[in-house]
């Protein structure tokens, strides 16, 4: 390919004080009922999913900044190592949503400081401790896994803004940045997905949010591209209301059929809602 531009690296570093802000702000204005809702996560109730978002900065805090590990295990195939991740989530929910709504407000606030300032600290353009799975990376740079990090402090505060009917955060400013990450694992899920050299897939999110992302498929592979080159097979269109909820298992998928929009090959098009940017 000559000419073609590949993505640039998204810097999310200076959002996380914005969008940790805007959570304390929103578990405040929390009732004892709202407190107890159901979110989008089957398992997990508004209480459940903040519990998992001070278990996940502690535990990031404690292994990457600190160095500390307690467990070392080593995987073989990749359910061994969602299973693990499923495992210190659930641990981590168990022990963090029996305490107060207060302390649980208190310790979040702690936690984000020292996320945001530990996030701010790195080197975007260093190896990342940990490589970005979801994408198919055995190694990322700072950058995608800031990012990653990002998504899922955003989309866990949307589940519970969606439970409380609470909006604030689907804002282009914060909502982009997500939709932008989580694109990135376009390549890898498509990976066995045949189509003739110098196909394009195209896949936009409408709305004041989104935008579109290219797939581009060459001799070896598929690639993520800047803009549109090649032979259109597929365009994809999916509404910004669900597309952060069709990567994070938010939606079901008759569901999320019923409001995306394909033109071209349905069969390459519509894969795309089986796409997950998230660990289990």
């Amino acid at each position: 390919m000559k000419n073609v531009e590949f993505l640039q690296p998204i810097f999310t570093a200076h959002l996380f004080a914005n969008v940790e802000s805007l959570l304390i702000e929103l578990l405040r204005s929390l009732d004892s009922d709202e407190w107890e809702q159901q979110t989008v996560a089957p398992q997990w109730k508004v209480k459940d999913v903040a519990a998992h978002l001070l278990d996940t900065q502690l535990r990031k805090l404690s292994l990457v900044r600190d160095g500390y590990a307690p467990e070392t295990p080593s995987f073989a195939p990749d359910a061994d190592f969602v299973s693990f991740i499923n495992r210190l989530n659930h641990e981590g929910v168990s022990i963090y949503r029996r305490l107060s709504p207060e302390v649980l407000i208190s310790l979040l606030e702690f936690a984000s400081r020292e996320s945001d300032e530990y996030h701010r600290s790195l080197d975007p353009l260093a190896k990342a401790q940990f490589a970005v799975s979801w994408a198919g990376e055995e190694e990322s740079l700072n950058w995608f896994d800031t990012a990653r990090e990002f998504t899922e402090r955003w989309h866990h505060q949307q589940q519970i803004r969606l439970a409380t009917d609470k909006p604030g955060i689907m804002t282009r400013a914060l909502y982009f940045p997500v939709l932008d990450a989580f694109m990135r694992a376009l390549p890898f899920h498509y990976r066995n997905t045949e189509a003739k050299p110098n196909s394009l897939a195209q896949f936009t999110v409408s709305g004041a949010c989104g935008g579109s992302w290219y797939l581009y498929r060459d001799a070896i592979g598929w690639k993520l591209i800047a803009q549109a080159v090649g032979d259109k097979i597929a365009e994809v269109t999916l509404p910004q209301e669900i597309a952060w909820r069709i990567f994070t298992k938010g939606i079901d998928k008759q569901s999320a059929l019923a409001q995306v929009n394909v033109s071209g090959d349905e069969k390459i098009g519509l894969h795309v809602v089986n796409m997950l940017s998230i660990v289990g």
